[in-house]
């Protein structure tokens, strides 16, 4: 596994041709080194290396998926890991993507991410933090600029007739988000993680979390215009600090690939790693229980040809607006 600029991997994009024919060496764009995306992404590059001859793959670190996207429309990677909702936008020419939409296919749905808004039992003692939107007017931190997890509270926010204006926005990292409130620089933040997310499970180790819950009349406003989100409930004991049960949405990760991706090859990778699931659940565990060829027709972008052969070859059932 290795971290290449990506202004290196552009300008490597710009040497090939228009039309690909080789693909013995793949790139799979993931996510920071210390986040769950490079590893997953590393585990399915020893599967590709290990169980499909004449083909090897490499892990590249990157920003995550609004990035990962630029790079297979570049040319740049072969596959990525991204968020569902960055998919979906880059696919319909939403969002970051208006001028420049980026088609792609989704090869696997690897596991959810969680939107957390987060705040800690003494704030929320002192604020009264019972709903997404009662966070208006504080300090409020939205993610790394540029990350999947600003667009995606953008998003929220947008639904919720909200923007960033009405919070005084940060744009921090999850580390430096979690220091903020322990520091009473901040009154909440964003974290669009899988559950259990190292940083949150760091943070309720100095004081008790306060997870803010989608209230009733704010969930058909975000889900009802956004197909890629879903209702989600974090269950009581997810966190220790939390005994009880939190509403809120989730959006599936994907590993995707580009439209020229050769569907042979696509087939291959996808029974390859539904057959050696137990590495990638080796990697990041919460995400066993979705590692499943059912999740494909979760998809919120079609599937590529070789993930929808190798569906229908088990029968997994698959929406139609899912087969392109």
């Amino acid at each position: 596994m290795t971290a290449l600029p990506l202004s290196l991997l552009l300008a490597a994009a710009c040497t090939q041709p228009a039309e690909r024919t080789d693909f013995d060496s793949l790139s799979i764009a993931s996510g920071t080194t210390g986040g769950v995306y490079y590893p997953i992404a590393g585990a399915i590059s020893q599967i590709v290396g290990s169980e499909i001859e004449g083909v090897g793959a490499t892990a590249e670190a990157t920003a995550a998926s609004v990035e990962n996207l630029r790079l297979i429309d570049a040319g740049a990677s072969e596959l990525a890991v991204v968020q569902g909702d960055s998919a979906y936008q880059a696919e319909h020419g939403e969002g970051e993507f208006t001028a420049d939409p980026v088609e792609n296919r989704a090869l696997l749905v690897l596991y959810p991410n969680v939107y957390h808004n987060v705040s800690l039992g003494s704030i929320h003692d002192r604020l009264d933090l019972d709903c997404f939107t009662d966070v208006k007017g504080h300090r409020f931190s939205v993610g790394a600029p540029g990350s999947g997890n600003e667009l995606t509270t953008g998003l929220v926010f947008g639904k919720l007739g909200m923007d960033f204006d009405d919070i005084a926005v940060q744009r921090y990292a999850y580390a430096e988000t979690a220091r903020a409130l322990r520091e009473n620089q901040l009154d909440a933040g964003s974290w669009v993680v899988g559950e259990g997310h190292g940083s949150l499970r760091e943070l309720e180790a100095t004081e008790p979390l306060h997870l803010i819950p989608l209230c009733d009349e704010e969930a058909g406003a975000v889900i009802d215009d956004h197909p890629f989100y879903t209702e989600h409930t974090i269950e009581g004991g997810t966190y220790a600090t939390v005994p009880e049960d939190v509403r809120t949405l989730a959006v599936w990760n994907l590993l995707i690939v580009g439209p020229d991706f050769p569907e042979p090859l696509a087939y291959d990778l996808v029974k390859a790693v539904y057959e050696n699931a137990d590495s990638v659940n080796q990697v990041y565990a919460p995400g066993a229980e979705y590692l499943v060829p059912e999740t494909l027709a979760k998809s919120p972008v079609p599937l590529h040809p070789g993930a929808l052969r190798y569906a229908d070859e088990i029968g997994v059932e698959i929406p139609m607006k899912l087969r392109g």
